[in-house]
């Protein structure tokens, strides 16, 4: 028996599916011995191949030594996106659950290849490096009953070397490196010809030439490679009108052909508006070999019609320039992510009603199966910052591949219910809407559309056993050319009848906006303080859901959800986050990966009933999610002129704004002392943060209590405070420029009387805890640290606690990614337990500890002592002991950082409301 008819054998015997434990092993030694020929099969793949973690052994369902090939299986009908209850309370996906065996595997059995299989589909994943597994690719699936025409993409598990199944990713590459390299030549020759808005006319030559390439490979021009072989016929310039021609005759109704001759009568109509512009084509004259000629060398044995739209069309819009992608807060979205987005919106409900449908009672599947593919034809989408469409066709895919799965189960009860006259497919790009602000991408949205059609098309061919008509084009994706945030939606989508709005707006910081991105976020949210550029898709967006069922999610930097913007944004957003995705790293099919920290979030103005909130591998039910991703009231941090609770107020340190002409070193100290001994009580130790972690010895000229007479006697002193003065006189800083006429002072003078807690300013995010400690009240503390005056060992051992840094962490402000700590955002709305006396002088005695540890590290800075990879061991273990008293006075001692953040929301509601 062929491998071929062996496929269709195999697909037949399995196409019930099984159970996985009565049936996998069975299922996987078929596989390997009937369809690829592996004798010892027996010995070929371990079976329950064990692997220790977290005190306990666990089973690997199958693997494959000689390819590296780790599986896990599922029973049929269970769905192998969904999330699985573990042993430890977690809850996994299969591929997750493959990723922590193989986390646990010896270096040399690190898996190339994770198959996840529940007897009727195989979800493929490829690990090229240990990198990836921090990233995993988006899966390659292949349905059983298609293993006759694909098996030969799983030759992966019996050959080593062996990578047909990468065809998606590497033909997607492939095919944008032609068009590169197309686009550099073609840019090259317009600069040289001086042409005018040459940057429109290159960007959508190069989309035609993706359709074109496209359309010939998959038969869209009838002749195999007709557009390559028509082309070839021309030299030079004569290419280049050739092309031209092409374009027209693409463009032309065939009752209008008059003026072509047979050749060009040839292709056929496309309609669609693709090729309905006049463009200026560059000037090939002098060239015998042009560019495109170099694209259709690297053609040859190319084929086009197995790109990936989604992946293709976010590469493709990479030809834009880093710098307009950085100005646009453009960050490309890889499929994984997009199904981080789509899934929990609606694809999940989406393939559970499908399943319930095909499993229904005889009598009734039939029409069930009819009723969700109407369904499905109904549904609209909309992306309002769409870029190259990759959410709009991925989620079209998706859309259509649920709708192939139907239409096979359709003829599977009533073979002949497609005939001639009945098209099959009712999902359409009418429904898919987006704009984009970029005329490119929108060009590149369209052809990337219009590819997934045809692709999806042709598997509907091979499920039907009939062919489709293709062309001319008769739906249009309904992508635009404007500003989002200028544009009425409402004129340009059907709000009644539009399901769910989705995409990943522009990441743009108010530090880096334009003045016209600042004018859009103004115009629409007036009353809000300046925040990030997406946040005003979020008010728009949420403005106009009101009074309807649509549900939306969106890709977001997580600052959104941190910090001083979150009170702002989700205070006047009147809608409810029905499930989000906590803080991820971004990852991006693009060559330009987004170094951002990302959030997803969906929300609508309908209240789900069960929420989720996804932590890495952990879906969690939540009973709400509030604007910081906490399962906890909707309460929002923000600034407190006082303390909430009972503690000494917490101040800025004393600011010079003094040019540094008050600021001294050792050196300089001495010197001034040497001519002016009477100074010395008037020159203090003084200390910016830096000076703190890093003991640097620094010094001040403090004269508020200084005699004029005994200061003005030194020259040094005298230079110093005059030139002080002129800094002073010509700042633009309010408070500087106000003390301009008093130079011996500083600008602010907050200088506690006693002996004060200081917290640094800034500190890295990197560290477990944020350096604090005790200071005498000689030594003068810069506006770059917090000060405590009257503190005692009780206050110093709260803040020093992880349960204070998880609240600090969570709600504080940023400067870049560093921790940048507040007075009236942090320190005022902390929710200080209520203790009893014995339990205050338990956390004073750990408090008091960790100091005397520090005491022991003579000559070592705060900064080495708590750097992750540098602080002593005793250190660690007194902030342990810390930990575990103010844990004991909160009673968190049982609880994930997570469950402290939503415990003392819940502590500082109850404190506000009091």
């Amino acid at each position: 028996m062929g491998q071929v008819d062996a496929a269709k054998k195999f697909a037949t015997d399995w196409n019930n599916g099984g159970n996985e434990d009565a049936n996998k092993q069975t299922f996987w030694l078929d596989l390997l011995h009937k369809v690829f020929d592996v004798e010892d099969f027996g010995k070929f793949i371990k079976f329950e191949k064990s692997v220790s973690f977290n005190k306990h052994t666990h089973k690997i369902d199958g693997y494959i030594p000689t390819t590296k090939v780790l599986i896990e299986h599922k029973s049929f009908p269970n769905d192998l996106s969904a999330k699985y209850l573990q042993s430890d309370g977690t809850f996994l996906t299969p591929l997750e659950q493959a990723l922590r065996y193989a986390e646990h595997l010896p270096y040399n059995e690190f898996p190339r290849w994770i198959v996840t299989c529940n007897f009727k589909e195989f979800q493929i994943y490829y690990f090229g490096d240990i990198l990836s597994y921090f990233n995993p690719p988006a899966p390659i699936i292949i349905k059983l009953e298609d293993l006759p025409d694909e098996y030969q993409r799983l030759n992966f598990l019996v050959d080593p070397d062996d990578t047909t199944i990468l065809e998606d990713v590497n033909i997607s590459k492939s095919a944008l490196d032609i068009i590169k390299n197309v686009r550099d030549d073609l840019q090259d020759i317009y600069i040289k010809n001086h042409v005018n808005d040459w940057q429109n006319f290159l960007y959508k030559i190069c989309v035609r030439l993706v359709f074109c390439f496209y359309a010939d490979d998959s038969r869209l021009f009838d002749d195999d490679k007709y557009f390559a072989a028509y082309l070839q016929n021309f030299k030079g310039n004569e290419q280049i009108e050739a092309l031209q021609n092409i374009f027209d005759v693409l463009n032309t109704p065939y009752d209008m052909r008059g003026n072509f001759d047979d050749d060009l009568k040839k292709f056929p109509y496309v309609n669609g508006g693709l090729f309905d512009e006049k463009i200026a084509l560059p000037n090939l004259k002098g060239y015998h070999t042009t560019p495109i000629d170099n694209a259709f060398l690297k053609n040859i044995n190319f084929h086009w019609e197995n790109i990936n739209p989604t992946i293709f069309g976010a590469m493709f819009e990479s030809a834009l320039s880093p710098d307009e992608r950085r100005k646009g807060g453009m960050h490309y979205t890889s499929i994984e992510n997009i199904h981080k987005v789509i899934d929990p919106l609606f694809l999940e409900d989406l393939h559970k009603e499908f399943r319930s449908a095909k499993l229904s009672h005889k009598k009734n599947r039939l029409q069930k199966l009819k009723d969700f593919q109407n369904k499905l034809a109904d549904l609209t989408f909309f992306d309002p910052a769409c870029g190259s469409g990759n959410f709009l066709t991925e989620t079209y895919l998706s859309i259509r591949k649920l709708e192939n799965e139907t239409i096979r189960e359709m003829r599977k009860i009533q073979p002949d219910i497609f005939n001639e006259n009945l098209h099959p497919v009712k999902v359409s790009i009418n429904n898919f809407y987006g704009i984009e602000i970029h005329a490119y991408a929108v060009a590149v949205a369209k052809v990337a559309m219009w590819i997934a059609e045809n692709q999806m098309l042709h598997k509907t061919e091979k499920i039907i056993n009939r062919d489709l008509i293709k062309l001319p084009l008769k739906n249009y994706p309904n992508i635009i050319c404007a500003n989002a945030l200028q544009t009425d939606w409402a004129d340009f989508v059907p709000r009644d009848k539009l399901n769910f709005i989705i995409g990943n707006p522009p990441f743009v910081g108010t530090k880096y906006q334009t003045p016209a991105q600042k004018a859009d976020i103004f115009n629409l949210c007036k009353n809000l303080k300046p925040l990030d550029y997406v946040t005003a898709w979020y008010y728009k967006t949420s403005e106009f859901v009101q009074g309807t069922k649509i549900e939306c999610a969106f890709v977001s930097t997580n600052s959104i959800t941190q910090g001083e913007q979150v009170a702002p944004l989700w205070k006047v957003l009147k809608v409810n986050i029905n499930f989000a995705h906590r803080t991820f790293k971004w990852v991006s099919e693009s060559d330009d990966m987004a170094a951002v920290h990302c959030v997803i979030i969906g929300f609508a103005v309908r209240d789900r009933r069960k929420k989720f909130i996804y932590d890495g591998d952990k879906k969690i039910p939540a009973s709400n999610i509030n604007g910081y991703l906490q399962d906890a009231p909707n309460v929002y941090i923000e600034k407190r002129k006082f303390p909430l609770c009972n503690v000494p107020q917490m101040i800025y340190g004393s600011e010079p704004r003094d040019g540094g002409f008050l600021i001294l070193n050792s050196e300089e100290r001495e010197e001034i002392l040497q001519r002016n001994p009477e100074l010395e009580n008037f020159i203090k130790r003084f200390m910016s943060s830096e000076d703190f972690l890093d003991n640097k010895i620094r010094f001040c000229l403090w004269l508020k209590d200084c005699p004029r007479e005994i200061f003005e006697k030194s020259f040094i002193v005298r230079q110093r405070l005059e030139d002080c003065s002129k800094f002073r006189e010509k700042s633009k800083q309010k408070s500087a420029y106000a003390a301009r006429n008093f130079p011996e002072l500083f600008a602010s003078e907050r200088q506690p009387k006693t002996n004060y807690i200081l917290v640094p300013v800034v500190s890295s995010e990197n560290r477990r805890y944020i350096p604090m400690d005790f200071v005498s009240p000689e030594i003068i503390s810069s506006n770059a640290n917090q000060t405590i005056p009257e503190a005692d060992l009780y206050l110093f051992g709260i803040l020093e606690s992880s349960v204070h840094m998880i609240w600090t962490k969570k709600f504080c402000g940023r400067l870049e990614s560093r921790i940048r700590y507040s007075n009236t955002l942090i320190y005022n709305n902390f929710p200080f337990p209520e203790v009893t006396a014995e339990i205050r002088e338990k956390i004073s005695k750990t408090a008091a500890k960790i100091l005397e540890v520090r005491a022991g590290y003579e000559g070592k800075t705060l900064a080495f002592l708590y750097n992750e990879s540098t602080m002593p061991e005793d250190l660690r273990l007194a902030h342990l002991e810390n930990d575990a008293a103010v844990k004991s006075a909160y009673g968190f001692e049982n609880l994930s950082e997570e469950e402290i953040v939503s415990a003392l929301m819940i502590l500082y509601k109850n404190l506000t409301e009091k």
